[in-house]
């Protein structure tokens, strides 16, 4: 079960980060702080499943940094770790499902692990070519763009007629690099976007939408939009969509560092732009009524104990029918952490049960009541029911919303 005390600054979040990874670093599913957790958290299930009257959920991804970067006592992320972390619940053991961006992107919407393609981030743009289906309704195959019949949590959203829509930051600025509105490059072409250049850094390879033909051959493609347009559309709750995925650009997720138009970039962007547009969110009718938003790290980068790149997992990863090892270098994509806001999680939780990508696939679909998709629905896979939400049918606080 998550702990429920309120934090000072970094102080008691930093604790309960550091005894998790002196204890093996939270590597594998074996480790008995995880072992701990979990078993607390599937007591917790058994005392309420039902998730909390939730109807708008927004995901917001940043990028590779590793957790103890990030929410460490020497982060630049002030906002992040001084504002928006006791806000809400500080996830400590979250993981990422893979070692490159794509990977992790297109986890977390559809459920399907990696291949070699997204593991090399589809630099170069080609249909999926699939040869069969694996259990779990895994795709087997090679390639980038999925077939129609692959589907992600905003086809199941839409099939209950409840409205997404993905706000991608700088998608659009110069039309010959996105292609089109729905900022996809078009098949057989090598990926221009990974080329970020001044005035336009959005970046394909964040955009997990335009990767499922299920999505880009129909006019749910109209629905992954520009940032510039997500104020309006939060200005009422009419207008707000029951699920928001936001990408900030290459810069502003803090991928690059510097960046091409002389911005630090990194975490110094990355928090200012925090800084600048959650309140946008918190702000907004419909979050405050029934609202969730989960900020966390696509991947991390940042160096183990055993002095290579963290690559560790949670959860049983598994790496599909795809690709040998799980993320695919293995086991995963390393521990990132992140951060959940809403009426319905208490100031100063942290949680140290285990979640990764998948685990918040699970999170949204048990939300909006959809069937588990891909590895969504692993067997023994958490879901935050009865963990980070301080109850699952009461509200018990409404945070300050003014972003300061």
């Amino acid at each position: 079960m998550a702990q429920r005390f309120r934090i000072a600054g970094w102080g008691l979040a930093a604790a309960a980060c550091t005894a998790a990874i002196a204890a093996s670093s939270c590597s594998d599913s074996q480790n008995p702080t995880e072992v701990a957790a979990a078993a607390a958290h599937r007591a917790g299930d058994a005392a309420f499943t039902k998730m909390p009257p939730i109807r708008h959920v927004f995901v917001v991804l940043l990028e590779n940094e590793d957790a103890t970067v990030t929410y460490g006592p020497n982060s630049p992320a002030h906002f992040l770790n001084d504002t928006l972390v006791k806000k809400g619940a500080f996830v400590s053991q979250y993981f990422a499902t893979s070692h490159a961006s794509l990977g992790n992107y297109t986890s977390l919407i559809s459920g399907q692990p990696t291949d070699s393609a997204f593991d090399a981030d589809c630099d170069f743009r080609t249909n999926f070519v699939q040869t069969g289906s694996a259990p779990l309704g895994l795709a087997v195959g090679q390639g980038c763009v999925y077939p129609t019949r692959i589907k992600t949590v905003v086809n199941q959203l839409e099939d209950k007629h409840l409205r997404w829509k993905a706000y991608m930051e700088d998608m659009g600025n110069d039309p010959d690099r996105e292609g089109d509105r729905c900022g996809r490059v078009p098949i057989g072409t090598k990926d221009i976007t990974n080329d970020a250049e001044p005035g336009d850094m959005y970046a394909a390879r964040h955009d997990p939408f335009v990767w499922f033909h299920s999505i880009t051959n129909f006019a749910s493609c109209n629905n992954v939009v520009p940032l510039s347009e997500m104020q309006a559309d939060l200005s009422s709750e009419a207008t707000t969509p029951n699920f928001v995925f936001i990408s900030p650009n290459v810069c502003h997720d803090g991928h690059d560092q510097p960046c091409v138009d002389g911005e630090p970039g990194g975490l110094v962007s990355a928090d200012q732009w925090l800084h600048d547009w959650i309140p946008v969110i918190l702000n907004s009718e419909a979050f405050k009524e029934d609202g969730l938003l989960f900020i966390t790290t696509d991947e991390s980068e940042g160096v183990g104990p055993n002095g290579v790149e963290n690559a560790t997992a949670c959860c049983n990863e598994q790496p599909g029918p795809n690709i040998a090892m799980a993320g695919g270098n293995g086991p995963g994509g390393g521990r990132v952490a992140g951060v959940a806001i809403s009426r319905f999680i208490k100031p100063g939780t942290v949680s140290s049960v285990p979640y990764n990508h998948y685990s918040m696939l699970k999170t949204v679909e048990q939300i909006f009541g959809l069937p588990f998709l891909g590895f969504a629905g692993q067997s023994g896979l958490s879901s935050w029911a009865g963990d980070i939400f301080s109850d699952a049918g009461n509200v018990n606080h409404v945070p300050d919303h003014d972003g300061d």
